[in-house]
């Protein structure tokens, strides 16, 4: 997990929202990512989808089984689709989405693709949660500031 909060902070000094991921096969790490929706301008550039690519491309294979990831975030649908199709055995996962991502659990023991992700959050939350925080109180201030007139 640390490994992805240092992306998640790369991520933050690019001025995207700071989440890192990895994905860990035989105690290594395969793939890395973290977020680029905003430079890329692709709604798909999320830090698990990169990761997960980078690990496939590592192994010259599509099929991640017996890989763990380990993100700073809970994962979105659209991740969690990822995962699933990855064939990824364990999902680490940092912050709690805020907004209330229920369906991470569901998707991933839901047999969507002939395949179930074990899911465990709350890893390292505090301080996957503090970057996230962090980001979007800097964010906010900028806004304020651009918003005073003179």
């Amino acid at each position: 997990m640390r490994e992805a909060l240092r992306l998640a902070k790369k991520a933050k000094a690019a001025g995207e929202v700071p989440i890192g991921a990895v994905v860990v096969l035989g105690g290594k790490v395969i793939g890395r990512g973290y977020n680029l929706r905003t430079k890329l301008q692709m709604a798909t550039q999320h830090a698990e989808v990169r990761a997960i690519d980078r690990a496939c491309k590592k192994i010259k294979s599509w099929r991640l089984e017996g890989a763990e990831m380990y993100v700073t975030l809970e994962p979105c649908p659209m991740c969690m689709g990822a995962i699933l199709n990855a064939r990824i055995e364990k999902v680490y996962f940092g912050a709690y989405e805020a907004k209330g991502r229920s369906l991470t659990n569901e998707l991933a023991s839901a047999n969507l693709v002939n395949h179930t992700v074990e899911v465990q959050g709350g890893v390292m939350e505090k301080e996957c949660a503090e970057v996230l925080t962090s980001f979007f109180q800097e964010m906010r201030t900028r806004e304020k500031s651009k918003n005073i007139s003179p």
